[in-house]
């Protein structure tokens, strides 16, 4: 956790809620109004608290818009690792959470915009570390659904898969298709010979 500039490294449990409810709200205003109606305003319209008091506990806005985007990833990749533990069959567990993941950009486009609105801000910002922390964490997500199938190299197809999941949601805004069609491409790209 990081510390309030300027005050102690340790923080109260309330000031922990406080930050919270901060990155809480920030969320609430990402998901609504992307990344350019993510001022402080909106987030304090959005919260319980007020602008002065997100001041006090983010005096950089951009470190709390990464820590919103960090919670998006986090519950969404919790919400696809959910899926796939409703399923005890490994290549149906892989395929339940493919499946989910874009199914959830299918229903909720705007979710697609901001996290490409994200990346690339924070690629001009020259702030790379949080895209990084976003993709390793859908990555080892993919390498631990694909371990069990005894596929070489999970790590590598995982990274493979990502790339084409990634694709395939640009894709689906473009020309919307059911999974379906998406299945026999990610079974070619995770099961059969990989150079």
């Amino acid at each position: 956790m990081s510390a309030v500039p300027g005050r102690s490294a340790q923080l109260s449990p309330n000031q922990l809620q406080k930050q919270d409810q901060i990155v809480e709200a920030a969320r609430v205003v990402l998901a609504r109004d992307g990344l350019a109606g993510c001022t402080v305003r909106a987030i304090a319209d959005a919260g319980p608290l007020t602008k002065s008091a997100i001041h006090y506990y983010f005096a950089d806005i951009d470190v709390l818009i990464d820590r919103a985007m960090a919670a998006h990833i986090n519950t969404f990749a919790a919400r696809l690792r959910t899926v796939g533990e409703e399923h005890a069959d490994p290549r149906a567990r892989l395929f339940a959470v493919t499946e989910a993941y874009l199914r959830e950009f299918a229903e909720r486009p705007g979710g697609a915009f901001l996290w490409f609105e994200y990346w690339i801000a924070a690629g001009r910002a020259q702030h790379p570390q949080a895209i990084d922390a976003m993709l390793t964490s859908i990555t080892e997500l993919l390498v631990e659904l694909l371990a069990p199938l005894d596929v070489d190299d999970p790590r590598a197809r995982a990274r493979a898969l990502l790339s084409y999941l990634l694709g395939a949601v640009v894709q689906q805004r473009v020309r919307p298709r059911p999974f379906a069609g998406f299945r026999g491409d990610i079974e070619a790209l995770c099961f059969a010979g990989y150079r």
